[in-house]
């Protein structure tokens, strides 16, 4: 919503994930910018020592709401209790996440179901629930998520990446739909960043053993992204060397390079 000078009300920023890594820092760089914020996370004392935190350093309304999004009926739920406590949300951040099973190995297929509710499905719904909104205020940010691994194919446990690439796709047709209503929507596709990711997925092992020059902080990361978005990019690459390389990876000239097929065991 805006004032008579074109200037933005401040409602609130809605960020999945937003108990720790990406997620806090971006409700870190809103507040402070002056968003007031809705933190959704499965883990609800750390949202509620975060929100203590961010209401006491930024003067900002912290409300809390613990949910885990690979329930399908989350997004409905979020969508009525930010009604029922009249928020009007002019910020999206999806950030929520997993790492994910092996579509081949990992046989227990509710698993994978769960995935794919979590990493795609719950994102398209909570754009289907909230972008009208923004559109028909004419004004409203979003920021799908999704990583490097999404735009190129690889090897592998065959759902993170894919589960990415979808997301790319999303933004860029959601933005070209809702830009012209002052909406903006954002793919975030980062490299390698500082967070607990890795951790939480198993894979310490994988960082400690990688380059140090791959990897970026995510305040580098969250700047970029909400960079990104004011400016109307439909996809963020974050991090001068991902966004060296991406150009890379699209071209047809030097794409056939990039793809690491499976060896035969």
């Amino acid at each position: 919503m805006t004032d008579k000078e074109g200037s933005v009300d401040r409602g609130y920023a809605l960020i999945t994930g937003a108990s720790a890594g990406l997620g806090a820092e971006f409700a870190r760089q809103l507040a402070g910018a002056g968003w007031n914020l809705v933190l959704v996370a499965r883990r609800e004392d750390r949202l509620r020592q975060l929100a203590v935190e961010l209401n006491a350093e930024f003067g900002v309304q912290v409300q809390t709401c613990s949910a885990d999004l690979g329930d399908p009926d989350a997004p409905a739920a979020l969508e009525r209790f930010c009604h029922e406590q009249g928020l009007q949300i002019d910020w999206l951040v999806n950030n929520a996440g997993i790492a994910g099973p092996d579509l081949l190995t990992d046989r227990d297929w509710s698993e994978q179901r769960d995935f794919f509710q979590l990493m795609m499905l719950s994102i398209a719904e909570l754009c289907h629930r909230f972008i009208p909104a923004m559109a028909s205020r004419g004004y409203g940010r979003v920021i799908n998520v999704a990583s490097v691994a999404g735009r190129i194919p690889r090897s592998g446990g065959c759902n993170y990446g894919p589960s990415k690439t979808y997301l790319i796709a999303l933004s860029e047709e959601l933005n070209l739909t809702v830009a012209g209503q002052g909406v903006y929507v954002s793919a975030l596709c980062p490299g390698f960043t500082h967070t607990d990711f890795h951790e939480t997925a198993g894979l310490s092992d994988m960082k400690a053993g990688m380059p140090k020059w791959l990897w970026y902080g995510a305040d580098v990361v969250v700047r970029d992204s909400i960079r990104g978005v004011e400016s109307g990019r439909p996809v963020v690459i974050s991090g001068r060397l991902y966004r060296w390389i991406d150009p890379l990876f699209q071209s047809v000239l030097t794409r056939r390079l990039f793809r690491i097929k499976a060896r035969p065991d």
